[in-house]
């Protein structure tokens, strides 16, 4: 089994930390990590050159907005997604094994957060989780997207559709992404082989539900154009916590992306430690139609639960908003690239 990144949030490090995250206590200089739980349950980023978190963070920070003032007016965050009325474009990140991470037992982060998303009205992703699990944490929340992995075993996979669409989930889909592990090998996550994805696979798992697919982990106009071929409804830019070393900072390759897709009608989300709602501006900014935030909330998601996510919720989007005023973006449908400077 390899200790690979086992995706329990979609990013974080001590560079995110000094981006905007709030850090759950004092760490000693030798403990890297400034998450509870087991090592690697919540991945760390290294903060070498082959990070990709460091390139994707630098990226982030220089990108400069303009101002656009005159005729700018308070603007509305309403955001449609599969069909759906949301209060914000903002979504939280299928993150996943949190209940296991504190050594207070009575308390389980996984639902806390899925009653925050359903209180503030927005989108939210649940990752690897059993069953049972799953079933247990959506009944605390509202509208779902459902990400599995791609396990070697595709009943496995099918399966897990399938209960996720029975539930009532809004959307499903799959951690392209998480197909090797850092030997050069299928990865094994949990004790579970995962294995490859070929176009032929991904298809299959497209037509096993009814509800729309979402290919989470797309860094390329390559794998973006394959994805739609196969039917997927959506994509998730994103380099799911630097997976790939050196891999290109997700809102790089988004423009290409979005071209790529243009009269496509797929949605595009985009993640990639978006800590603020200054972050999220620049992703909309460069084409996403919503964005995944994990890191930005999991201080306060496991420091002081459900009521301190929603107020970072609202802190974000208070943000967001600001920046929208100041550059004349009336609604969620009016972002404009040409606002961006690149430093």
């Amino acid at each position: 089994m390899t200790e690979h990144k086992t995706d329990a949030v979609t990013g974080a490090s001590e560079v995110d930390a000094s981006s905007a995250s709030s850090l759950i206590e004092e760490t000693k200089e030798e403990d890297k990590s400034p998450w509870p739980g087991p090592k690697g349950m919540i991945p760390v980023t290294s903060g070498k050159a082959d990070d990709a978190n460091v390139h994707n963070r630098a990226y982030l920070d220089n990108i400069l907005v303009e101002m656009r003032v005159i005729d700018a007016v308070e603007p509305d965050l309403t955001t449609e997604i599969f069909g759906r009325k949301y209060a914000s474009p903002l979504t939280l990140a299928a993150v996943s094994h949190l209940n296991k991470v504190l050594s207070d037992k009575s308390r389980k982060p996984m639902q806390e957060k899925a009653r925050a998303a359903k209180n503030a009205k927005v989108l939210n992703w649940i990752g690897m989780e059993s069953n049972e699990e799953y079933h247990e944490i959506v009944q605390e929340g509202g509208d779902t997207v459902r990400i599995v992995k791609p396990f070697a075993d595709h009943e496995k996979i099918i399966g897990e559709l399938q209960l996720a669409e029975k539930l009532g989930a809004v959307a499903v889909g799959m951690d392209i992404d998480h197909v090797p592990g850092t030997n050069g090998k299928y990865d094994v996550v949990d004790g579970i082989p995962l294995g490859p994805i070929t176009f032929e696979d991904l298809q299959k798992y497209v037509h096993s539900v009814k509800i729309p697919f979402v290919a989470k982990g797309v860094l390329s106009v390559r794998d973006a154009v394959k994805a739609r071929d196969a039917g997927a409804k959506a994509i998730v830019v994103s380099h799911h916590h630097g997976r790939i070393p050196f891999g290109v900072p997700p809102l790089k390759v988004l423009p290409e992306i979005k071209e790529a897709l243009r009269g496509s009608g797929m949605t595009i989300f985009a993640d990639g430690s978006l800590m603020s709602g200054y972050d999220a501006y620049k992703a909309l900014a460069l084409g996403a139609d919503a964005v995944l935030i994990g890191r930005g909330i999991l201080s306060e998601l496991l420091k002081d639960g459900q009521e301190a996510t929603e107020q970072k919720i609202v802190k974000m989007n208070e943000q967001l908003l600001e920046m929208m005023l100041y550059t004349g973006i009336k609604d969620t449908k009016s972002f404009d690239p040409s606002v961006l400077r690149f430093n």
